[in-house]
């Protein structure tokens, strides 16, 4: 067992995904009554700057693991209190020899503080870090622009609505992560405009929109249910966004079901319930025949996108079974 009138250790793990300084009540308390405090990676480490800023003294320990600990455990064996602060990698080396030592119960007390901790969507961070450095370094992402960009977000929206259709989890997990890359990586190529924006320009802007939709959330006014939560939607929006036309804002490039099912909700707006003559070619009858199914899905409140694409699977999956019979 330790000795408490001994000296001790105590190592401080901290997210680098949250503002240096940012520390636990626990954490400022060790490192201010620490005999000595060390760190590794140079002075000019945010973490250490906020810790020198505050009025204490951090000794810079240089040349790996070896000596980071020789340093530790000298100090602890003569009595002395000190507290180590790990970079952002977390220093899964030195930690492996303090686990060693706490097995073998040293004589001097060895506590693990975590300084810090990661909030949900901070590995977001980490994403726009990546982002920005393959930009600045590698040939390849340099070169992109939104337009040689477009097809891949074309695809990996694709790619993300067959794993919705699956249902395979995991490949959801690893396609929403290909959709987001396309998001960080266009806002990264519009920094570099004269008149861009950032990644926080694209998010502040959602947020703030999402707010403001929302104001049975945010504000005061009243949603029974999920109809009244989308008419007061459609309300703002109109008042947001004054259109010449019902039918502005609608991507003519969507899937022809999808496009479809877009115009048959705007010109409900302006058209009696039953409109569009078809004209005399077979094109004509078809086309005005798929109209009348997506207006149909529309009143049974379905998906005609989405209905066909099961569909097609479901087909897809037959013909594999009866070519493997």
């Amino acid at each position: 067992m330790a000795d408490e009138s001994a000296g001790g250790i105590k190592v401080v793990l901290t997210s680098p995904r949250v503002a240096p300084g940012l520390l636990t009540r626990a954490t400022w308390q060790a490192l201010e009554a620490a005999d000595e405090i060390g760190a590794a990676g140079g002075p000019d480490r945010p973490d250490v700057q906020a810790v020198i800023g505050s009025g204490l003294v951090v000794t810079q320990v240089e040349a790996g693991v070896s000596a980071a600990w020789t340093w530790l455990s000298s100090a602890a064996a003569d009595g002395r209190q000190v507290v180590w602060l790990t970079g952002d990698d977390g220093e899964p080396g030195l930690l492996r020899v303090v686990s060693d030592e706490l097995v073998r119960e040293p004589s001097y007390a060895v506590e693990i503080l975590h300084g810090s901790y990661d909030v949900p969507g901070s590995r977001l961070i980490d994403l726009v870090r990546v982002m920005d450095r393959l930009r600045r370094n590698c040939p390849w992402d340099q070169e992109q622009t939104h337009e040689s960009l477009a097809k891949y977000l074309l695809e990996e929206t694709y790619e993300t609505l067959e794993a919705i259709d699956t249902g395979d989890r995991e490949h959801l997990r690893e396609e929403l992560g290909d959709l987001l890359l396309q998001v960080v990586f266009h806002s990264r190529v519009a920094e570099d405009d004269e008149e861009g924006f950032t990644v926080d320009d694209v998010a502040g802007g959602i947020v703030e929109k999402l707010i403001r939709r929302h104001p049975h959330v945010f504000g005061s006014v009243d949603a029974a249910d999920a109809a009244a939560v989308e008419a007061n939607w459609e309300t703002i929006k109109a008042a947001e966004k004054q259109r010449s036309s019902v039918l502005e804002g609608i991507p003519l490039a969507l899937p022809a079901l999808a496009l479809a099912d877009k115009v048959l909700g705007r010109a409900a707006k302006v058209l009696p319930a039953e409109f569009a003559t078809p004209g005399d070619s077979d094109a004509d009858r078809i086309g005005h025949q798929l109209l009348a199914v997506v207006r149909e899905a529309r009143t049974l409140g379905i998906d005609a996108e989405q209905s066909l694409r099961v569909a097609v699977q479901q087909l897809a999956t037959e013909i594999r079974a009866a070519e493997s019979s």
